[in-house]
């Protein structure tokens, strides 16, 4: 594995349910890195999950991913992730929040193909 990198939501989740061809522009990234979630990644995919939106419970998707690719949890504390997130006020969103301060406390790339995150942060990026 040559680097960390941290994975948005969706990346997750397309990633779960083999999703290649949305994950075709990243999938060499994908195959030579170390992959991390935020916690919020979790959660969001619960929330996800519980409207439907995703076919299974964030653990059942977390377990999978971590016997399947050796994905880890990112384990920075979480008021240190809270106050990065404070500053990240171009959005409402409090999943987008947390998952872009993760990977900035951490100094990690994020991994995402949200254009929204990848204009205002600088860790973000796709392909």
């Amino acid at each position: 594995m040559e680097t960390l990198i941290h994975l948005d939501t969706h990346v997750v989740a397309w990633l779960y349910s083999g999703d290649r061809a949305r994950l075709r522009p990243v999938w060499r990234t994908l195959g030579k890195s170390e992959l991390a979630i935020s916690p919020a990644v979790l959660l969001e995919l619960q929330y996800l999950y519980e409207i439907g939106r995703v076919a299974a419970p964030a653990e059942t998707v977390r377990q999978d991913l971590v016997e399947r690719i050796g994905l880890c949890l990112a384990a920075t504390a979480f008021p240190q992730v809270v106050g990065e997130a404070l500053r990240q006020s171009w959005t409402r969103d409090p999943f987008d929040r947390l998952i872009v301060a993760q990977a900035i406390v951490e100094k990690r790339r994020l991994l995402t193909a949200d254009e929204n995150i990848q204009k205002h942060c600088h860790a973000a990026y796709w392909r």
